[in-house]
Parts: structure tokens; sequence; C-alpha cells
């Protein structure tokens, strides 16, 4: 395969638990340079699929229905992509996913041993892997001669020592697996050095990063490597999120698979898809709506959410030693000046002070003159940071 042609095409695939981002990038001597963005929506009926190509926008109803398998939904949409560039141009495809456990340290070129693999960590991701997995395969077989590359949200985080990462279990499970592995890996990956980029001083500052969306976890960063985060063996551990409950008394479920008769799959529900803001406020899992509300209940959903995180922020803080720098990312951390002054407010006494002005207009320094604590707010970029390991695996240099 040829690489370094402008007329290749690099295409990812960000797959969450109800959308699939779509990332379009074209192959130049820089490397990969975004030429477009879309998304699949699965919440809405019938399905979406937006595409944003320069200052051009479209929204198109897709004919497709999901099933067990995505084929009929991918066809439909490499068959609209079509009318804005040439599939023989796309070179390779590049996927997140999000559970590469401790076997894939790196981004691999995928194949059916990985295939098979990577499904065996489906019971650890189980919003996340699945969807991923569909669309590897589903490419496999419209496309079957594409190379694809798998990137994981958990490799990010194999720079955390062991202690770090240990449960107090018993060793002989941890030896097994039992352990933590974090995620959203590729966002702080893009973070990392995008604050790098911009202040180089802070290269060595004690970091801590709010990667707060649908999904939210905090990573503590040294040296721009990871040293501790939020989520542990799977992607409910934490701070509270949209319908995930983040760290729970494992009690909790005793007394509900127990006393409370409830079966695994009625405990996975309820841990997965009923609690965080959705099951606190009894409203919505959407923070847009709950900031909007005059409920009791959905302000008690966001101070709890808020709480958390603050709480959060300082324990990573503890394992960094101290606190030089904190970063807001993605969804909510890059649009919500409220979420972000009521976490600040809540850790005024480790130095940290807003700009006000800053904040409600999502500057990128949003920390006050003065401020002990530099706050940042910087968007983040998985699609860039799949797109830039899948061309080192799929593309010639030559």
């Amino acid at each position: 395969m040829s690489g370094g042609e402008s007329d290749r095409i690099l295409l990812t695939f960000n797959a969450g638990s109800s959308t699939v981002k779509l990332g379009l990038f074209a192959l130049g001597p820089q490397g990969p340079r975004r030429i477009g963005k879309g998304m699949i929506d699965f919440r809405r009926e019938p399905l979406r699929f937006e595409l944003t190509e320069g200052p051009d926008r479209f929204d198109i109803a897709l004919e497709a229905r999901p099933g067990a398998e995505l084929d009929d939904v991918l066809s439909e949409v490499l068959r609209r992509l079509s009318w804005h560039i040439d599939l023989d141009a796309i070179a390779g495809i590049g996927h997140r996913i999000v559970h590469g456990g401790d076997r894939f340290t790196e981004p691999v070129r995928i194949d059916d041993a990985v295939i098979t693999a990577l499904e065996a960590l489906a019971p650890l991701a189980p919003l996340h892997q699945p969807q991923g997995l569909r669309l590897v395969r589903a490419v496999a077989r419209l496309r079957p001669g594409l190379p694809q590359a798998a990137s994981f949200d958990t490799a990010f985080h194999r720079s955390q020592s062991d202690l770090a990462r240990r449960f107090a279990i018993p060793r002989a499970l941890h030896d097994q697996g039992i352990r933590r592995y974090g995620f959203h890996g590729l966002s702080y990956a893009f973070v990392a050095a995008e604050l790098a980029r911009r202040r180089p001083d802070l290269a060595d500052a004690k970091v801590v990063v709010a990667h707060l969306g649908s999904g939210a976890s905090l990573c503590a960063l040294a040296g721009g490597l990871s040293r501790d985060t939020s989520m542990g063996f799977s992607t409910l551990d934490g701070v509270p999120m949209a319908t995930r409950c983040g760290a729970i008394d494992a009690g909790v479920l005793l007394h509900l698979l127990g006393p409370m008769g409830q079966s695994v799959a009625q405990v996975e529900d309820l841990l997965y898809r009923r609690s965080g803001l959705l099951g606190v406020s009894g409203l919505s899992a959407d923070s847009r709506e709950l900031l909007d509300s005059d409920a009791p209940e959905a302000a008690e959903a966001l101070d709890l959410f808020t709480f958390r995180i603050a709480g959060e922020v300082a324990r990573l803080a503890t394992t960094l030693g101290g606190l030089g720098v904190l970063v807001f990312t993605a969804g909510i951390g890059e649009h919500q000046p409220r979420i972000r002054a009521a976490i600040a407010n809540r850790l005024a006494w480790l130095g940290l002070a807003l700009d006000e002005r800053a904040n409600a207009t999502n500057a990128g320094t949003i920390s006050a003159p003065g401020s002990r604590v530099e706050a940042f707010v910087i968007a983040t970029d998985e699609e860039q940071v799949i797109a830039d390991e899948a061309c080192t695996l799929l593309v010639d240099p030559a």
C-alpha cells in the first residue's frame, strides 16, 4: 500500500454505547489530516447519519435498522459516503476498542486471532466492546481486502505502577487479570500531547485531566504519563456518569443479588443503564437537561456528580504528591461552565480559582490570575489518535 499520497484516505470508527463517530483523514507527508467527520446516532428513529465535510453539513435518515450485526447500517453509510469520497481511496480503517486487557498494550493490526481475544474481554465493557467488534466484523465482510487496526483505551494506562493497579484481593486473582485497567486512554493521550504543545513549560507538571462526558473518568499525569485513574477493572468505576453508577460499595451488589433476589443481568442493567445522573434525578441522563431543570432531584444529581469529581481530583493529587494543572475535556468538560465552576468551588482549598469570564466562554485557559492551580479547557480528539496509530500500522511510509 502506498503512503504519503494526498488522494489516499484513512477512515476511523469510534464506537460508543449509543453512537459511532467517524473520522475522515487525508494521508499526506505530515500524517493523517482530518477532512471530515460523521456520527451514526442509534438513539434516533430512524437512524441518523450526520456528516460534516468542510463547511458543509448533512443530516441523513438511514433506511437500515440495527440488528445483531451492523452490516446493513455500515453498507448504507459507506454508500452515502461514496457520494463525497472515492471509497477505493480508503487505505485502511482504524477502530477505537475500549478494552485491550493486559495483552494489547499498543495498537495492533486486526486479524481473526485478535478479534477472538477481544471478544473474550467483552464482559468487562459490555456497552462498548461488542459495538466496536460488530463494526470490525461488518467491515471485514463488506470490504474484505481492507486492512483494519485497533487502538485501545486501556493501553495508555500501562505506565501506572502495580500498586496503583492492584485491588486488595487475593494475589492469585490479581495474577489472573482482576486489576485496574483504566479507560478513555485515547482521550488522555491526545490531551497530554496537546497540553505539552501549548505549554512546554508544563511538561513535568502534576496534572489531573477530567474527561467528562456520558462516560466520565479522571486521570493523574506526571511527565505526560498516566500514574492513576478513576476507572478500574470496568467502565463502571470512579465518578457517577450519565447512566452508570461510578464507585459503589460491593456490599450493595451482594445485597441486590442476595436478599433482593435480583439476577446478574438485572444488576448489570441497573449499574450500566439506570444509575448515574439518570438514576439520581429520575429525569434525564443529559446534564444539559438537568441544568435547565428546576426540579430539586436534578440539582441533587448534579451536586453529587461535581462532589464526587472534586473528591477524585483530590485523591489523584495525593497520588501525584501535589497538583499544578487541572484540565477539563470531553462534552461536559468542554462546554458546561456551570459544571466546571461547581467542581472548582469545591477545590478552592487547593488554591484553584477560575476566571468567571474565561470560564463562561469556554476559553482555553480558565484559571484566574494568581490561582495556584492552572486550569484549562482542551477539546479532545480521539479520532486523531486512532488515525495516527492506524497510519503507522496500515500505511507504507515509503
